[in-house]
């Protein structure tokens, strides 16, 4: 069973026959032209998920030279076949807390809810690079949380505005 047009040899009902179609094919030519475009798509697609904060948000796909360059350098660094992975500390900064009070009558300071407090602030990240120096991930290692607002770290290094804490 042979058909014009088409190569192969078919010793089969048509119905289960593998053929191959000619370079001459213009649905074969489509196919091709279609898988070859997703293949140029995907090539072009980075592996960087979706953020979960403001740092991962911010440097997520940027180049680690620029990250180094504004915050400093790393204080490690392990290589793992194609990514390395950069580990850092930075950010420090005293931060003072003043005492809260209750409001009493007339306006004046009522009694003393928490006493003035000062906190000592640091940011920890790890930054998995790859081999053409762009940031793949950026993990937070050591934090302050707050009850209200950004993390320290989000607050330093992604560019998230807080509110200054409120003085009695």
């Amino acid at each position: 069973m042979e058909n014009p047009g088409r190569t192969g040899v078919c010793v089969v009902p048509e119905s289960t026959c593998f053929r191959t179609k000619s370079k001459d094919d213009p649905e074969m030519n489509f196919r091709m032209t279609i898988a070859a475009g997703l293949a140029l798509a995907l090539a072009g697609c980075t592996t960087v998920g979706p953020a979960r904060n403001a740092v991962e948000a911010r440097w997520n796909g940027q180049p680690a030279g620029t990250f180094f360059a504004q915050f400093g350098p790393p204080v490690s660094d392990v290589e793992t076949g194609e990514t390395t992975v950069y580990s850092w500390k930075g950010g420090y900064k005293t931060r003072r807390i003043p005492a809260e009070y209750e409001k009493g009558a007339d306006g004046k300071r009522g009694k003393r809810i928490s006493a003035a407090r000062t906190e000592y602030l640091s940011c920890s990240v790890q930054l998995t690079v790859s081999s053409d120096y762009v940031i793949r991930s950026i993990r937070i290692s050591g934090d302050r949380k707050r009850a209200e607002g950004p993390s320290w770290c989000e607050e330093f290094l992604g560019g998230a505005k807080t509110d200054a804490p409120k003085a009695g």
